[in-house]
């Protein structure tokens, strides 16, 4: 028996926001003083590390719970499944509903519990829960859907992953300009054919981590307002990425029994150009290999990052042929990967 995936399925939203929409916005320090350089100057050298031209907002009257929802309808579409025969919804995400203008994160009931009402499924045996795993959630999401199938505790699981970012964004950080919303879901189910799911890795790096991305106050120091922030140091957060993602992709990839050769894509989480290039670069330094072209597609110059949505996001773009130069098929081995707040890491080497 395989767990493979059997439908797939994203949001992304039509609200364009580009760089130059960041010209007003007055960029601070955390101590609350203001850059020297220009607002030109600023979002050029950031175009240039992180890749980002323009990013998707969600408009004002959706929530997180509405975009999970019609990515997971799409991915169940895409399924042909009838929803009631799912055994289990689990969505990925950060920061819940927080809803236009306000500063509270709501999450009661589960952002699962409300797709699963949206999908308007009666069975009761559908389990629905969130998962808390910062910007690798959707991937740990994946593997736990895993555990579920292959343990005999469910034949079909639903996985979510979708953000807001942009309702916890801090307009006087000049790294508000790297988040975005989105939404990307699959379905997962037991299957008789081969490949699937074939090996996953996962860490939880907290001893001297554990804050490196984390919720802060505004870097505008007269704010009324007492309300927090999705803040982020993005130095250690690169050293990071460095040090530990590349070897565990590494010892996912030797679990599976798979080569390095077999490997036809990289789905690395979208969280900066230059970081996954030189995530990439050393994960085949470590086999003394040059990564070939084109092995990693790219959706952070025109999406931004989506934290959870960004890899089932991409994949679904592929699957769907959607992305210019890039596609998957049949007997194809790709490694899904991504790194986040916790600090968390994971992969997961899978064949179509």
């Amino acid at each position: 028996m395989s767990i493979k995936i059997t439908g797939v399925g994203s949001y992304i939203p039509n609200r364009i926001e580009k760089n130059s929409d960041f010209q007003k916005h007055e960029f601070l320090y955390e101590d609350g003083t203001a850059f020297s350089q220009s607002n030109s100057v600023i979002i050029e050298k950031f175009k240039a590390i992180t890749g980002i031209h323009e990013r998707r907002y969600i408009h004002q009257e959706l929530n997180n719970s509405d975009i999970a929802y019609l990515a997971a309808n799409k991915a169940i579409e895409d399924a042909k499944i009838d929803p009631e025969t799912l055994d289990y919804i689990i969505v990925a995400h950060n920061y819940g509903d927080v809803l236009h203008n306000d500063v509270q994160s709501d999450t009661v009931p589960s952002i699962a519990t409300r797709v699963k009402h949206k999908l308007r499924i009666k069975n009761p045996k559908c389990v629905a829960y969130d998962i808390l795993f910062g910007c690798p959630g959707w991937v740990e999401a994946m593997i736990q859907a895993k555990a579920f199938i292959k343990s005999g505790m469910a034949k079909k699981c639903l996985v979510v992953g979708s953000e807001t970012l942009s309702r916890v964004v801090d307009k006087h950080d000049r790294d508000s300009m790297i988040y975005s919303d989105g939404a990307g879901a699959t379905v997962v189910e037991a299957s008789e054919d081969e490949g699937g799911i074939l090996a996953h890795e996962s860490a939880t790096y907290s001893f001297e981590e554990a804050n490196f991305i984390f919720f802060g106050k505004s870097n505008n120091l007269n704010a009324k307002e007492e309300r927090r922030y999705i803040k982020m140091h993005g130095r250690k957060i690169y050293e990071f990425a460095l040090s530990h993602v590349p070897e565990a992709m590494k010892v996912c990839l030797d679990k599976s029994g798979k080569s390095i050769t077999d490997v036809k894509k990289i789905l690395i989480h979208q969280a900066n150009e230059k970081m996954d290039e030189a995530i990439i670069k050393r994960f085949y330094k470590l086999f003394d290999m040059t990564a070939p072209k084109g092995i990693m597609p790219m959706s952070i110059n025109k999406l931004g990052n989506s934290s959870v949505a960004t890899v089932p996001t991409l994949l679904d773009l592929i699957v769907k042929g959607k992305m210019e130069g890039q596609e998957i098929n049949k007997g194809d081995v790709i490694i899904l990967a991504s790194v986040g707040a916790g600090m968390n890491i994971n992969a997961i080497v899978y064949q179509f």
